[in-house]
Formats: C-alpha cells, structure tokens, sequence
C-alpha cells in the first residue's frame, strides 16, 4: 500500500515565500526602509557619495516612492485583488519574477553613474508596468469595475517614474513636476484605500462604537483632494492651491469623525491607521500654510505625507494583512506598538522639529531616519519567522 507523501513545513519553505504577492514584497519593503534611510542620511552628511545617476536628494525621493512605497502597493494588491475577484494574481516563478525585476531596480539605481541612462531607467521602470499587467487579468475577467483603476494607476507611475529619469538624464527637466504628480497621485490612493478600510476594520473590531460613514462625503472628500493635487503641479503655491489643500484637509478631518477614532485608541492595530489618515490631513494643512505664505521649512508638507501618511499607514497594513494573510490573531505584540510609536515620533520630529526650532533641521534629519529605520527593524524582527512561514490554520497562501 502506497502512503500519501506528506510536505512538513520546512519542506516547503522555499515556496512559501511566493505563495502570495505580500510575503516577498512586505519583506523587500521593511528591508529596503530600514537600510537605505540610513544609507540617505550618512550620504547627506557627505559621509561618502552614492554612485547613482540621480542627485542625492533625487534618489532618496526616487527610492522612498519607486522603491519602498511601490514596494507596499504591489504586494498589497497582489493580495487583495483575489480576495476581490475569487481569482489568483501572480505566484510562485512569475511572482520571484517581479521580485527579482524590484531587486535589479535598486541595484542599478545604486550604481547608475556607471551605468547607461536607458540600461537604469529600462530595468527600473520596467516593474510597474508588469506588475499592473499580472493584476489585470483577473479583474478584468471578473469585471470588477471598483478596482479595476488600481492597475492604470501603477501604469500612470510608471511615466512619472520615466519623466525622472529623463530629466535626470538632462533630456526633460520634468523632475519637480514628477515628483508632486507622483506624490499627488499617491496620496489619492492612500485617500481611497483607507476611506474604504479604516472604517471597515474598526467597525468590524468595535461593533459598540457606531462607527458609521458616508459615501457622499468620501467622495466629496476625495475629489477636493484630487483637486489639490492637480493644483500642485499645475498652479504651486497659489492661494487657488492654498485652498483646495486647506478644504481637502478640512474634508478629511471631518469625514474621520464618524468612524470613531478615539474609540480606536485602546487597539493599536487601528490606532495606529487612524494615525496615518491623520498625518495625510496634516500635511495638506502645512500645504496651504506653505501656499498662503506661511514662512514654513518647503519639505514640511511632504515628510509629513510620506513619513506620517505613507509610512504610518503602510506600516500599520503591513503588520496587520501579514498576520491576517497567515492565519494569525490581528494583534499587535509590544514589539509592534513600539514600531508604531516610533514610527510616528519619527513624523514629528522631522515635520515639527525645524518648525519650532529652524537650526534643529540638521539634527532632525538624522534622528527622525534612526527612528524610521528602527521601526521597520521591529517589523522585520517579528514578521520575517510569518512572512518565511506557513499560514499557522494549515491554508493555502
């Protein structure tokens, strides 16, 4: 009699990081964030020189939005999108592909000087659009209209990435009006994804708070956001795009109330998401300060979106869809509410800081990047075991 051949775990375990597209892609993330912050600011102490193609500054903005947030937003879709259509999105060789493709972004934009401009800017823009192409297929498929925009968006980054590396090769000088479409864009998505899942998960988790909503105020709220960030690129500090950001933060704050967040401040599995949308409303009200003429640090609005809004928010979904994803309780350890705490402080003091005190922008520099690159060591220290391992409930993914 023949016995079924039975797989342990550790059998499995060069698999499983290709199972779903979270696993690999939260990991390269959290890695890429805690290596490379440090990396920017030994460099900006002129401590040795990067040999990219791109400015200093260019590649750390380049490697924050192309590297680490493309990063999240990939592996989250990957993930979420057969739970949206029933049908499964890249796996196993086609998804180490991506990673691999990610991989080479990075390296050659780490070595760029010695590179051909069209060898880096090939290999590195190559990974969204291929991305969207794996996301597409079953959407489409299933006709799912709700979400079918996410893979155009990475499409539409894709160019903007271009546009990057075209002006750093001195062909279009696009790079400023890269940037802020980019971060715009971004910052729409981040509106849209947690209108639809902050409210859902603390009404799911606190079903006594009456957390409610409306869909007509998301809605305005997202359409004045995607105002001001067209009025950013197209019309920069006007008192026009002074006061779409000033109504879009506004519109934000408000349309938060109803999902109850400081019910949410005894579970930091939702606090700390409560905490990113808050960041994102913040840093349109330090952009229509900055437009009306607030004498006010320039980057003030965007660390405040992409170390508060960005990183709080991807590191909240990124501890909290990894354990859910492997079967384990969303809850987070201490070691996690240290992350994101730490996380936060790393928001504040780069966005207040040198506000309260203009000559501390030097020093916040170096210790909001410790404190980032901390956080995401924590997450690397408890989630490598579960993003390396097998669901804990025996499932598939």
């Amino acid at each position: 009699m023949t016995h079924p051949t039975t797989t342990t775990p550790s059998q499995r375990q060069p698999s499983i990081l290709f199972a779903l597209g979270f696993r690999p892609f939260y990991l390269l993330a959290a890695g890429l964030a805690a290596a490379w912050i440090p990396l920017w600011v030994m460099a900006w102490h002129g401590h040795f020189t990067i040999p990219s193609g791109f400015s200093p500054v260019g590649w750390h903005t380049h490697e924050m939005l192309f590297g680490f947030t493309s990063a999240v937003l990939v592996g989250f879709l990957l993930t979420a999108i057969p739970n949206w259509t029933g049908r499964p999105t890249a796996t196993g060789l086609p998804l180490a592909g991506l990673a691999a493709l990610w991989l080479a972004g990075r390296a050659v934009m780490l070595s760029g000087a010695v590179l051909p401009w069209q060898v880096v800017a090939a290999v590195d823009v190559a990974f969204l659009p291929l991305a969207a192409a794996s996301m597409l297929p079953p959407l489409v498929a299933t006709r799912n209209r709700r979400n079918i925009a996410f893979p155009f968006v990475l499409i539409a980054l894709a160019l903007a990435n271009l546009a990057l590396h075209l002006d750093a090769a001195g062909i279009a000088l696009l790079g400023a009006e890269a940037t802020r479409t980019v971060l715009g864009a971004m910052m729409v998505l981040l509106v849209v994804m947690g209108g639809r899942v902050i409210p859902f998960f603390t009404k799911n988790r606190l079903p006594a708070a009456g957390v409610g909503g409306s869909k007509r105020l998301d809605t305005l709220a997202t359409t004045t956001v995607v105002l001001a960030a067209v009025l950013s690129v197209a019309s920069p500090l006007t008192p026009a795009s002074g006061l779409a950001a000033l109504a879009a933060a506004v519109l934000l704050v408000v349309r938060s109330i109803p999902w109850r967040p400081l019910a949410a401040r005894s579970v930091p599995m939702l606090w700390v998401l409560h905490a990113g949308h808050a960041w994102i409303a913040a840093a349109l009200f330090l952009h229509a300060a900055l437009d009306f003429g607030l004498d006010l640090p320039a980057s003030a609005p965007d660390h405040a979106f992409t170390i508060g809004g960005i990183g709080v928010l991807t590191l909240g979904m990124m501890a909290r869809t990894a354990r859910g994803h492997t079967g384990r309780p969303i809850e987070a350890t201490r070691m996690m509410i240290a992350a994101f705490t730490i996380i936060n402080l790393a928001a504040i003091v780069r966005v207040f800081g040198p506000i309260a005190v203009p000559e501390f922008q030097v020093p916040a520099i170096g210790l909001s990047g410790l404190l980032w690159a901390s956080a995401f060591v924590l997450y690397l220290v408890e989630y490598v075991p579960i993003l390396l391992g097998p669901r804990v409930d025996g499932r598939a993914g």
